[in-house]
C-alpha cells in the first residue's frame, strides 16, 4: 500500500501532514546511513492508543535490525515507549538502557516529526550494538551529521520544502562526504570525497581549507549555505563528472555548516552520451525509412493516375494507402525516444488519411476514446488493419447519401480495442469472414490473427461494427 494511502487509512492526519511525511520519508536514507539505524515512521492510529508503523528504511552503512518488513504493524504503547514520550514530550529522546530483541541489543532513539509547529508522528531510531565497533573519525562525523538531521527533524526544518528528489539519482553517504561549517571551510572529507575530487583534478589537502580555493564550481554549493536550501549540481574536470548535493545544516534558525554528498557519475553519463548517440540513429532510421515508403507510395500514386485499367488503378491505390499508413508509424517513432508509438496519434492521422481520399458521398469519421501507447511492432500492423476497416466501410456501407463513421479506442486489461462502426447497411444476411470478405478484410483478419494474436468480429445490427482486440505487449 503506498504511503499517502495508508496515512488515510490508518492515522488521523490530514493532507498537508502527509505530504510533509511523503518528502521526509523521500529523503530518510540519507538520515539512516549517517546513524547506521533502521528507521521507523510511526504515526497515532485513528482509532485506538497505538502507534501505527507507516514506513521503513534500513541502513546501507550497517546490519539492520528487522528482517522482515514492519510497515502496517500496530506497535502497542509498552512497546514504543521511546517514540511515544517523543511524541508526548516533542522533542529527542535518546537515554536510557539499551533494548535486548532475540539475544541483540538495540540501541532506541525518539525523534518526533513537527511540520506547521505540530509534532504529527515519531521515528524510531534503532541501531544494532553488536556491530559496534571503535568509532573512526569518518564514524564520528557520520553520528555528529545524524544529529544534526534529527534536530532539524525535531524542528520542523527538514525535509526541505522542495520538489521530491528521485533516490536513484541522488548520491548516497558511502558514495563521498565533505562536511563544512558556516563558513564555508571544509572540517573533514572521507576518503571517497577525496578520491572524487582528485579525479576532478583536485589535489591539494582538502580539510581546513576554504571550499571557494578548492572546488572547481563552489558557487552552488555555497549557494546552499545562504539560501538554506539543497542545491544539486554536476562538475565535470579531467573526463571526470561528478554529481554533488549540498544540504544546509540548520540549528536554532540559522546555518551552521553544511553536507555535501558526492557521486562520480563519469561512466554512467557515458554510458547515456551512448544511449543518446544511439538513439538519435534508430530516429533518423525510421526517418528514413519513413521517407522511403513514401517515395514507394509516391510512385503507385503516379502509376495509377497513368494506367486506365480501373481495376489495376485500384489495387496500386490499395496498396499506396497500406504503404502510407506504415510510413505513418516509422514517422511517429522519429520523433519519439523510445520504441513505444501513441496508437491515439497513428490512429488521428490513419482517419485523417482516410477521409483525404473521399471522392464519394459525403462521409463524416470521428475518433473517440484512447488506448494509449503501444510497441512499434503492434502499432505497424494496427495501423494497417484499422486502415482496412476504415476504407472496407468508405467503400461498401453507403449510398449516395452517405452516413457516419466511429473509430472508438479502448484499453482494457493488457488489450487494445479498435472499433470501427458505421451507421451505413449492415452486412450481408449470408455474409461470412471466413467465406464472403473481399480482400481488404482478408488482409485485417491475417494480420490481426496471424501477426497480433488478437481477434477480429464483425457485427451487422444497426449498421457495422468491426472490432479488433490484440495483445498491447509484444505480439
Amino acid at each position: 500500500m503506498a504511503l499517502k494511502e495508508l496515512i488515510r487509512e490508518r492515522t488521523p492526519l490530514d493532507e498537508s501532514d502527509a505530504d510533509h511525511l511523503v518528502r521526509l520519508v523521500a529523503e530518510w536514507q540519507l538520515l539512516a546511513d549517517l546513524s547506521f539505524s533502521d528507521l521507523l515512521l510511526l504515526c497515532r492510529e485513528r482509532e485506538g492508543d497505538g502507534l501505527v508503523v507507516v514506513a521503513q528504511m534500513r541502513p546501507y552503512t550497517a546490519q539492520t535490525v528487522y528482517e522482515e518488513d514492519q510497515v502496517g504493524r500496530l506497535i502497542p504503547p509498552q512497546e514504543a515507549h521511546f517514540t511515544w514520550r517523543a511524541i508526548e514530550e516533542e522533542r529527542i529522546v535518546r537515554e536510557g538502557d539499551p533494548v535486548w530483541r532475540e539475544g541483540t541489543p538495540i540501541r532506541v532513539e525518539g525523534i518526533p516529526v513537527r511540520t506547521r509547529g505540530r509534532v504529527i508522528a515519531a521515528i524510531s531510531q534503532q541501531a544494532n550494538l553488536n556491530t559496534a565497533r571503535q568509532p573512526s573519525r569518518l564514524e564520528l562525523t557520520y553520528l555528529l551529521t545524524a544529529g544534526d538531521l534529527a534536530v532539524m527533524i525535531e524542528s520542523g526544518t527538514f525535509p526541505f520544502d522542495a520538489d521530491l528528489p528521485d533516490p536513484e539519482t541522488l548520491p548516497r553517504v558511502g558514495d563521498g562526504l565533505v562536511r563544512l561549517d558556516a563558513e564555508g571551510h571544509v572540517e573533514y572529507a572521507s576518503p571517497n570525497a577525496v578520491s572524487a575530487y582528485r579525479r576532478l583534478g583536485v589535489t591539494e589537502n582538502l580539510e581546513d581549507r576554504p571550499l571557494a580555493d578548492l572546488d572547481i564550481d563552489p558557487a552552488g554549493i555555497l549557494r546552499s549555505l545562504r539560501s538554506r536550501r539543497p542545491v544539486e549540481s554536476e562538475v565535470e574536470g579531467r573526463g571526470a563528472v561528478v554529481l554533488r548535493r549540498a544540504i544546509p545544516l540548520i540549528r536554532d534558525g540559522s546555518v551552521h555548516g553544511a553536507v555535501i554528498l558526492l557521486r562520480d557519475v563519469t561512466e554512467l553519463r557515458r554510458r547515456d552520451r551512448l544511449l543518446m548517440a544511439k538513439d538519435a540513429t534508430i530516429r533518423e532510421i525510421h526517418h528514413r525509412v519513413k521517407n522511403n515508403l513514401q517515395t514507394v507510395a509516391s510512385l503507385l500514386r503516379l502509376q495509377a493516375r497513368r494506367d486506365e485499367r480501373l481495376d489495376v488503378r485500384q489495387a496500386l491505390e490499395e496498396s499506396e494507402r497500406r504503404i502510407r499508413s506504415i510510413a505513418l508509424v516509422h514517422e511517429t517513432l522519429s520523433h519519439e525516444r523510445s520504441d513505444m508509438v501513441d496508437f491515439d496519434q497513428v490512429a488521428g492521422q490513419v482517419v485523417h488519411m482516410v477521409s483525404e481520399g473521399l471522392t464519394g458521398p459525403e462521409v463524416e469519421v470521428t475518433v473517440e476514446g484512447s488506448c494509449g501507447s503501444v510497441i512499434a511492432e503492434v502499432a505497424t500492423p494496427l495501423a494497417v488493419v484499422l486502415s482496412e476497416l476504415l476504407q472496407n466501410s468508405v467503400e461498401h456501407a453507403f449510398g449516395e447519401g452517405g452516413g457516419r463513421i466511429a473509430v472508438r479506442l479502448e484499453r482494457e486489461q493488457g488489450n487494445v480495442a479498435v472499433e470501427v462502426w458505421d451507421d451505413g447497411r449492415g452486412l450481408p444476411p449470408d455474409f461470412s469472414l471466413e467465406d464472403g470478405a473481399g480482400l481488404g478484410l482478408q488482409i485485417a483478419r491475417a494480420l490481426v490473427e496471424s501477426e497480433l494474436r488478437g481477434t477480429l468480429r464483425l457485427n451487422g445490427d444497426r449498421g457495422t461494427t468491426a472490432r479488433v482486440t490484440v495483445p498491447a505487449g509484444r505480439a
